[in-house]
């Protein structure tokens, strides 16, 4: 098997596992290989950002304080931003109303892999099975998606 394509796979189920088994089955994996390698890079890029996702918000806010900061200095009133907003107001009603469990495992596949193991880790990040359950919501997701394309692509 050609290295270079099962890098290619690895690196595509790391950003978007949603299509990984549709590119591995264009490049002639068999159904095993393209689950196989499709999860493996989703779950490598789910452990990175999840337990990096402390880093990143970290960063967001010193960023914001920054520009924040910057502004005051320059003797400009910065605008403050909405806290009350619909998003915010939906964000808060998902996380009430759905729960723990399908958030972490849906999340990563409907949104990116790194983006959903962020937005889960700053919801969910202190709790002990987080990311095991993000793990079993892409080894499953990724069965059926792999399973879906198969019978399509064939």
């Amino acid at each position: 098997m050609n290295f270079g394509l099962i890098i290619t796979v690895l690196l595509t189920g790391t950003w978007k596992f949603m299509f990984t088994p549709a590119l591995a089955f264009g490049l002639g994996f068999n159904f095993l290989e393209a689950w196989v390698l499709s999860c493996g890079g989703a779950i490598f890029s789910s452990f990175i950002f999840f337990y990096t996702a402390d880093f990143f918000m970290i960063r967001a806010a010193k960023k914001r304080a920054k520009l924040y900061k910057e502004a005051l200095d320059a003797g400009t009133v910065p605008k403050r931003k909405k806290q009350f907003t619909r998003m915010n107001k939906l964000i808060v009603m998902v996380k009430k109303n759905v729960g723990w469990y399908p958030i972490s495992f849906w999340v990563p596949l409907f949104l990116s892999i790194p983006i959903g193991s962020i937005i889960v880790a700053k919801f969910y990040g202190k709790r002990l099975f987080t990311f095991p359950l993000i793990v079993i919501g892409i080894l499953m997701n990724g069965f059926i998606i792999t399973t879906i394309s198969y019978f399509i692509l064939g």
